[in-house]
């Protein structure tokens, strides 16, 4: 866990800067295929990943709070030319920095990683350290669900965080809402329909009859 907390310190502070896994990995005294096996499995992303879409989530809340040209923001966020971030940052938030700036509607596509209490809790059980589980959501989880969901915010790009916490406190009274846990961190998460629910059941009876 300290390798990676030291990684992601490492990146935070250079996000300026150009950076690829060699440079991390020697900046950290560690083998870049050690470091990107542990990075990878802890974060769920490669390096190369987690610093493009660090940068651009930076570059993202410039372009709406702050009166940086284009370029600035460009260069800032570690891009040689406004060409090369344009064609990045279009890719990603599947619109142009200055139609992204127009609409002044900002999410990040990655915040900073954190590690919640219940990894630091499971890291300390050697038996537990490679286990994935599958379980139901209780009250507990819900911050951790809202982390989880934090993080992968690009495939939810207008979600409502108080309508979505409000659905899923509704979800876990039903007991409809699970997560999947491996090394103590919430990697997946599904609320299910009454209307699946039904169809699974419906099958059920097709297959016995």
């Amino acid at each position: 866990m300290n390798l990676i907390i030291d990684t992601i310190d490492y990146i935070e502070a250079h996000l300026s800067e150009k950076m690829n896994l060699a440079l991390v990995a020697h900046a950290l005294h560690y083998s870049k295929y050690y470091l990107h096996r542990v990075f990878s499995q802890t974060v769920g992303m490669t390096i190369h990943d987690y610093v493009q879409r660090r940068k651009l989530t930076e570059a993202a809340k410039m372009l709406v709070f702050s009166d940086k040209s284009i370029l600035e923001i460009a260069l800032v966020a570690g891009y040689e030319s406004q060409q090369a971030f344009t064609t990045i940052f279009k890719a990603m938030y599947k619109k142009s920095p200055l139609q992204y700036r127009e609409e002044k509607d900002y999410y990040p596509l990655q915040l900073r990683f954190q590690f919640n209490h219940e990894w630091t809790q499971t890291s300390n059980n050697k038996e537990l350290e490679n286990l994935r589980i599958i379980k139901e959501a209780t009250k507990d989880n819900v911050p951790s669900w809202m982390a989880f969901v934090s993080l992968v915010i690009d495939g939810f790009p207008h979600l409502q965080e108080a309508e979505h916490r409000k659905v899923l406190q509704t979800y876990i009274a039903d007991r409809r809402a699970f997560i999947m846990i491996e090394n103590g961190l919430i990697i997946g998460n599904m609320l299910i329909s009454w209307g699946f629910i039904l169809y699974m059941i419906n099958q059920r009876l097709y297959i016995f009859l």
